[in-house]
């Protein structure tokens, strides 16, 4: 019984009923809710910024850096955990999708990428890290360090073989985020 009532008060506050207390047949205020437990729920954040970190690498002193931004929640399948732009040997820059659950490491998934300002391309990934990564084609990455910088979001979908994950990361702040991570690249 606790975790149903957990689920429903998290359904609530994700589908709109926030702003009613559990088992209230519509809005109420404050005032006529006596007797009935209201639950605060924060509004979630507009988006997410992005993160910088860096991963120690194989050989002795080596270190490379990424940037990285969560899906918006409210339009994206579970499955599907964000965007990562990362330093790439030889002085590369790589593009990932971060997924939850892994599709098999040989897969070659087929990744439509839509940009909020309407364009769309499909392109042949592989997979990086276990799996649970979908490393994009080279050329993405000039998308990066160009017209990603101007768009306001990206809509993406990962389809390998019968199995789809949907995501919509926001990409406010990538211009400065992609310019400290150049800036880092090399160290």
């Amino acid at each position: 019984m606790p975790g149903l009532l957990l689920f429903t008060l998290l359904a609530g506050s994700f589908l709109g009923g926030a702003d009613r207390p559990f088992g209230a047949a519509g809005p109420c205020a404050r005032s006529s809710c006596t007797g009935i437990p209201l639950v605060e729920v924060a509004a979630p954040a507009p988006s997410s910024v992005w993160k910088f970190s860096r991963t120690q690498g194989v050989k002795e002193g080596e270190s490379f850096a990424a940037i990285t931004k969560t899906a918006d929640t409210t339009q994206s399948d579970p499955d599907f955990a964000g965007l990562i732009v990362r330093c790439a040997p030889k002085g590369k820059i790589d593009v990932l999708v971060a997924l939850i659950r892994p599709f098999p490491p040989r897969s070659h998934p087929k990744v439509t990428i839509a940009t909020s300002g309407g364009g769309t391309l499909t392109v042949e990934a592989s997979m990086a890290a276990a799996g649970a990564a979908v490393l994009l084609p080279d050329e993405i990455s000039a998308f990066a360090d160009g017209k990603w910088q101007t768009t306001a979001s990206l809509s993406l979908i990962v389809k390998e073989s019968d199995s789809e994950i949907k995501g919509v990361v926001a990409l406010n702040g990538l211009r400065e985020a992609y310019n400290s991570l150049l800036a880092n690249c090399g160290q």
